[in-house]
């Protein structure tokens, strides 16, 4: 669905990843508790050279063939594509150090230790047929699946991994194979991300995070009892991006992944994340964004204002704050190319901006959005010279905005669906990093609700929010805020329940006990608005400044 001719860096198809399998063995130390094999990579290898790693490689026809499934001993829940995995990862774990985690055949007894050292460990060894002759099974019912990593798309040898887990075998020293794999040292998480961090422990991305992960666990079984129990299997593609000058990378999770998947999708690292407000960041070539210079806790690093077009014509979504520099650099920036300024609502960082920009460009360029409702604050007062109607589509050059009405953080808030490029602009309505306030009167969490829905059914790829980075894929990131929002209403209830009746202030350290104090003032706002729709709902009720729950 992407228009390639408005992607900035043009399109290189990414390597095909190769299937591959790493295990991490874990023991209990008695005097640092849980520690995880690694060992340095050879400095001459084609992919991580001199890195500490797990042991692993890629997938070899043999652990994909019916006698590997014959070798190996699995548990009901796993699946076959999980043996086949688990099995070549404890394939490597043996021909790379000559770590052997093997049932004797048909009892619960460990292989002998002696097997680890008898057996070929060669590549061509076919450990699957010697297991057979041996009597002996891999014991892939001992392992966990933890995670799953695929290579950046930008490097020129890719892997789709499987992270497993596994205890060491009692008996068992590591023999490193000298040729992909040297000095093996057994490591606290904690420690060699702090070597790391010195920089005498090199790593890769998905160690780095793999070993952040196991931080939390204190015993080799919990991190086992972990993997047998969640519910989802952790899967990134990471994707690169720059802060100051320096190469960054980033998982689906975390808040710039969006903005890297929008601007390259096919994973180049050419784009810079770090905030400024001195010029635009072109994120698509007919999408630009120019933050404005009023960062603070509730604006995060500031308001975005977007533009849409090409040269020959443009539109001007959230001037912003009545910010004289701001209007100087959007003026300068699209020039005699403006045709419409749009506002997605009246709060003061966001539409005072308008008029000052009409009068620097010095032509009669139209307003457009939605009046302020009668319950707006004074200082969000606004008139458009048009009023928008929901649905009405907006056009310039070859791209298409059309209009989408969504009440809930104020009741005059519009969003923008760029059709051609499945973009949404959602003002205030979704922000990257923090949810919005909603403040009653003029805000309501009904409305907000409902509005969230009519977004997530928009056929959108990606969201770009009036605060913080580029949200995406747009769909999930919808879904979760929705999911978060009634999360908060039911805390909400509880909190109500269990303490009330009370008054906001008696009642928002226990329904937002997750936020520091310093921000009570503010979650009142969205409190009160949760109240509202719980007395809608008819779940509570209000006496005055007190409320108090209904029903069961």
């Amino acid at each position: 669905m992407i228009r390639r001719d408005k992607l900035l860096h043009g399109w290189r198809e990414p390597v095909v990843p190769r299937p591959a399998a790493t295990i991490l063995l874990l023991r209990d130390d008695p005097a640092e508790g849980l520690q995880v094999l690694m060992t340095r990579r050879s400095a001459t290898a084609s992919f991580a050279p001199g890195a500490y790693v797990f042991p692993g490689g890629a997938l070899d026809k043999a652990d994909a063939s019916p006698a590997a499934l014959t070798a190996a001993r699995a548990r009901p829940d796993q699946d076959e594509q999980h043996r086949h995995f688990a099995a070549a990862a404890l394939r490597e774990a043996f021909e790379e150090l000559g770590v052997l985690l093997a049932w004797r055949r048909g009892t619960n007894e460990p292989a002998d230790p002696s097997f680890a050292t008898t057996l070929d460990r060669g590549h061509d060894g076919d450990l699957y047929a010697q297991l057979e002759r041996e009597g002996l099974e891999l014991a892939v019912d001992r392992t966990g699946w933890m995670s799953h990593w695929i290579t950046d798309r930008d490097l020129p040898k890719r892997f789709d991994v499987r992270f497993f887990v596994a205890p060491m075998p009692a008996g068992q020293t590591p023999d490193p194979d000298g040729a992909e794999q040297f000095e093996p040292v057994w490591v606290h998480p904690a420690t060699g991300l702090k070597r790391h961090a010195e920089g005498n422990f090199s790593m890769i991305f998905p160690t780095i995070r793999t070993l952040r992960q196991l931080e939390r666990f204190e015993t080799a079984e919990s991190v086992l009892e972990a993997c047998r129990t969640q519910q989802k299997v952790f899967t990134s593609c990471p994707r690169g991006g720059r802060v100051a000058g320096k190469d960054t990378r980033y998982t689906e999770d975390e808040m710039a992944f969006g903005e890297l998947e929008m601007v390259a999708p096919d994973g180049q690292v050419v784009h810079d994340l770090d905030w400024q407000s001195e010029r635009p960041v072109r994120l698509r070539t007919n999408v630009r964004r120019l933050t404005a210079p009023n960062p603070s806790m509730m604006t995060g690093p500031g308001t975005n204002t977007y533009i849409v077009g090409d040269a020959g014509g443009c539109i001007v979504i959230d001037p912003g704050p009545a910010l004289p520099a701001h209007i100087a650099r959007i003026a300068a920036e699209v020039g005699e190319d403006l045709r419409l300024i749009v506002c997605t609502h009246s709060h003061p960082d966001h539409s005072p901006g308008a008029p000052m920009l009409r009068e620097a460009i010095g032509r009669d360029v139209p307003i457009l959005g939605l009046s302020s409702a009668p319950t707006a604050r004074a200082h969000s007062e606004f008139v458009p010279d048009r009023e928008l109607a929901d649905g009405e589509r907006l056009q310039v050059g070859d791209s298409t905005l059309r209009v989408v009405h969504t009440p809930g953080h104020a009741a005059n808030h519009l969003c923008l669906v760029l059709e051609e490029d499945r973009l949404l602009f959602s003002g205030d309505h979704v922000l990257n990093g923090s949810t919005t306030v909603v403040d009653p009167p003029d805000g309501n969490m009904v409305a907000y609700l409902d509005s969230l829905h009519r977004l997530a059914a928009e056929p959108v790829d990606f969201i770009l929010p009036a605060h913080g980075h580029v949200l995406g894929p747009a769909e999930p990131a919808m879904r979760k805020l929705i999911a978060h929002r009634l999360t908060r209403e039911a805390k909400v209830a509880a909190a109500l329940a269990r303490s009330g009746p009370g008054t906001l202030d008696e009642l928002v350290p226990h329904a937002y006990d997750d936020v520091k104090p310093a921000l009570y003032p503010v979650a009142k706002r969205s409190l009160l608005a949760h109240l509202e729709k719980l007395v809608d709902d008819g779940r509570a009720g209000r006496d005055g400044d007190r409320w108090t729950a209904l029903g069961a």
